[in-house]
């Protein structure tokens, strides 16, 4: 694989930034690769470690009628067995829809009803063999389109009586648990006065996260009362959160429960919220005084996590004979799983954006959370964005060759810009969307035919838009501590995750830039919750931006007390001073230079002996006060439920073997306007990695069920994901940069952006090869085989 490097010019001249714009080695790279980081299951607990398994159900949808846990409570080795009975407890993130352990019923097969705490992990497993329970098998549902209908059997009678946030609206006694309705101007007239209006549906299943550590947890409920847990979360104040709320029977509460977070080996979703956490935090408070590891296995990362959704869409759009868009109706049935706690949030994000980046001004939109009996999904790099945009761009470029318009010309005239009213009402942030679709062409050579020199093989093209905002609550915050060390070195607390994005380095550089301190003398610290301040979640693209500023407001606050000890000791005006090369000077001085390790802990001493001063310390916060999730229910209008969007393009050159329909990427382009890129190297990782996970979506990962939804290949040699010799010959990454006003230094979020376009460029350069639409994910080998025989017979 080559990675073609874009001249890049930085939106802000580089001679008026230091470390910002810059790709300085990674802060936690020495760690990594000399084998000194650690993770949950490296940990050592010593002699007192307990080992926890879990008994999970075969059915997808039971009455549990009994349960008999003594066979397993004999065997020698087995500490403590426990059921739903002992945790009656419900837990969710944003609906209470979830139990700790099974109740009454099961949901999905691999659902934990009880579960085993040993002396040694195999005792464990064996007595989990050993649980007997009981079940009358009721009618699985898997199809959402059918569980949204009255015949479907109803999988959640209690749906009524589940708390969740007020932007969710479910529909009682359905299995319909959040439907998401956005409404702007008349759909119906628009499509009467349209020239052309083209109507169709795309479907795209389900898929793992596949990060390369497994969820683990491990937890002690100590003899004071305390729960502490070691845990590989992109979450651990939500984590806290969510479990304080569900054992507050247990008489715990926030403060008696600490989670810290080492390195975390992969994420993308997977391990946002809570999921099997929870088990372990229950798990250690029926063991009291020693420790318990539950650590699921590849096969449970497959099954008893969370899966993306799988989306069944109707995309129906309006457009004029001169390539306006005039209307769109974008019907989307989301199989959300046997739980929603977090799920429902995707669909509900889906829900605000299906338009894509496009100028639309007719909408009606309609995302439904469906229950289903499959596992629950989830959160997902892309959160529902990568769902719906192969539906929508794939229908964007057969509109485009329906009325005989260049696809690329097509998007330019109806892309989104700056000021166009968004779907609910609010007017869309400055971006370089424009530049992105140009330079992406440019790259793929767009509009020049390209010819393989196997007389077997066809090249296409593709290309595909995407954006993404940040899906949070209103509230979401982020808050940042910072000290300063002797030598005017700096530790930097925060409780994002570095989940290999490049996190720490970036909040590194912001840090160094306020304070004129080199990335690698700051130290950023991985989460505590007893020691680190607060952060929402590493989810949603969010961090650079959000706890970035927080960040940037602690480090400026740090500065503002050095200034104005410095002006209390020298007297200089404090408007005068600034930082450079870990030194205070001043304009009006041109010959002061205090180091700042020479007072930043000791102070600075007076004519008479004494100090001024003392140890800089600096803190920061971060809230989007300017969001509401507040909107009518009918139409989404009146809220500002997103805080911005990043937006960019995609192109791909496709060969394909005519005779086998076998796939090889050529060359791959995507432009992303970052905002400002605060460390270029990582945004550019950002887009090749995002790629690659896009393309293992379309190209090769394939989640199978059987007909009473066990799933079939939940290991990685029969679902497929790609090697190196997967990769791309080329993949060219490109860097736009249209500041983010609020952003720190002017960025916005990219991290989830880059996989978006993937899936529907590569189905648009199959059409554009052999002239055959593929509307169904995964884009197969031998799904274009097929349809080229089809074709020809």
């Amino acid at each position: 694989m080559t990675v073609t490097r874009q001249p890049f010019e930085a939106a802000t001249p580089d001679d008026k930034l230091t470390y910002v714009g810059t790709s300085p080695p990674r802060i936690d790279g020495l760690d990594k690769v000399s084998g000194a980081a650690r993770y949950v299951d490296d940990l050592d607990f010593g002699p007192d470690l307990l080992f926890a398994a879990v008994v999970e159900t075969p059915h997808a949808h039971a009455i549990i009628k009994r349960i008999d846990t003594s066979r397993a409570e004999a065997l020698p080795g087995v500490v403590k067995v426990v059921t739903g009975a002992d945790f009656p407890f419900g837990f969710g993130l944003y609906m209470k829809d979830r139990y700790v352990f099974a109740q009454d019923r099961v949901r999905f097969v691999g659902e934990q009803v009880a579960a085993v705490v040993a002396r040694d992990e195999g005792t464990a497993k064996r007595a989990v063999k050993l649980v007997d329970v009981e079940y009358e098998v009721l009618e699985p549902v898997f199809d959402p389109v059918f569980a949204a209908s009255e015949d479907a059997p109803l999988l959640h009678p209690e749906l009524k009586n589940y708390p969740h946030v007020p932007w969710f609206f479910p529909h009682n006694d359905t299995n319909i648990a959040h439907w998401r309705k956005t409404r702007k101007g008349d759909v119906e007239a628009a499509f009467a006065e349209a020239d052309l209006v083209f109507e169709d549906t795309y479907t795209v299943p389900r898929y793992a996260h596949c990060a390369i550590e497994p969820h683990a947890v491990v937890s002690l409920y100590d003899r004071a009362g305390r729960l502490t847990m070691w845990s590989a979360s992109q979450s651990p104040y939500t984590q806290r959160h969510v479990i304080a709320e569900a054992l507050e029977p247990l008489g715990l509460t926030h403060q008696q429960i600490r989670v810290i977070t080492p390195y975390v080996g992969g994420g993308f979703g997977g391990k946002a919220g809570v999921s099997m956490e929870i088990m372990g935090a229950a798990l250690a408070t029926a063991v009291q005084g020693h420790p318990v590891k539950l650590r699921f296995s590849r096969e449970q990362e497959f099954y008893n996590t969370y899966q993306r959704q799988g989306l069944e869409a109707r995309i129906k759009i309006g457009v004029t004979n001169d390539g306006t868009l005039t209307a769109i109706e974008h019907t989307m049935h989301w199989d959300a799983g046997a739980y929603v706690e977090y799920g429902a949030n995707v669909v509900n994000a889906a829900g605000l954006s299906a338009t894509g980046p496009y100028r639309v001004p007719n909408v009606k939109i309609d995302s439904l959370c469906i229950y289903t009996n499959l596992p629950p999904g989830g959160p997902y790099r892309g959160f529902g964005y990568s769902e719906f945009n192969f539906g929508l761009e794939s229908h964007i470029d057969r509109i485009a060759h329906q009325l005989g318009m260049d696809p690329v010309e097509f998007r330019r005239k109806n892309a989104i810009v700056e000021g166009d009213t968004l779907s609910y009402g609010e007017k869309m942030n400055p971006s370089g969307l424009l530049e992105c679709i140009d330079k992406v062409a440019d790259a793929i050579n767009w509009g020049t035919g390209e010819m393989s020199g196997d007389p077997n093989k066809v090249v296409g093209k593709g290309v595909a838009l995407m954006w993404k905002a940040p899906a949070m609550p209103p509230n979401a915050s982020s808050s940042s501590f910072l000290k300063f060390n002797e030598d005017g070195s700096i530790n930097v607390t925060v409780s994002g995750m570095e989940l290999g994005q490049g996190y720490l380095t970036v909040m590194a550089q912001i840090v160094g830039e306020v304070l004129a301190v080199p990335p690698e003398k700051i130290r950023v610290e991985t989460p505590d919750t007893d020691r680190n301040p607060y952060e929402w979640q590493t989810v949603a693209s969010h961090v650079t931006w959000g706890c970035g500023q927080a960040v940037e407001a602690a480090a400026i606050e740090a500065r503002e007390k050095i200034f104005e000890v410095v002006h209390r000791v020298h007297g200089y005006e404090e408007d005068s001073l600034f930082l450079s090369k870990e030194a205070v000077r001043c304009t009006t001085d041109p010959d002061f230079e205090l180091p700042l390790r020479d007072f930043v802990i000791a102070g600075i001493e007076t004519a008479d002996g004494s100090y001024r001063g003392g140890p800089i310390v600096g803190s920061g916060m971060f809230m989007p006060e300017f969001t509401s999730a507040k909107s009518d229910p009918e139409t989404s209008q009146g809220g500002h439920p997103n805080v911005h969007y990043t937006v960019g393009a995609a192109g791909v050159v496709l060969e394909i073997d005519r005779q086998t329909g076998k796939m090889h990427v050529l060359r791959t382009a995507l432009a992303v306007d970052a905002g400002k890129a605060i460390n270029p190297d990582l945004v550019r990782g950002q887009i090749v990695g995002g790629l690659v996970q896009g393309l293992a979506t379309v190209l090769y990962e394939d989640m199978r069920y059987d007909d009473n939804g066990r799933l079939l290949n939940p290991n990685f040699t029969d679902y497929k994901i790609p090697t190196s010799l997967d990769i791309p010959d080329e993949i060219i990454p490109i860097i736009v940069e249209v500041p983010q006003p609020d952003g720190p230094f002017g960025a916005r979020g990219v991290g989830e952006h880059t996989m978006i376009p993937a899936a529907p460029m590569i189905a648009n350069a199959v059409e554009d090869a052999v002239g055959v639409r593929i509307k169904s994910m995964p884009v197969t080998a031998e799904k274009v085989a097929l349809s080229l025989w089809e074709g020809e017979n």
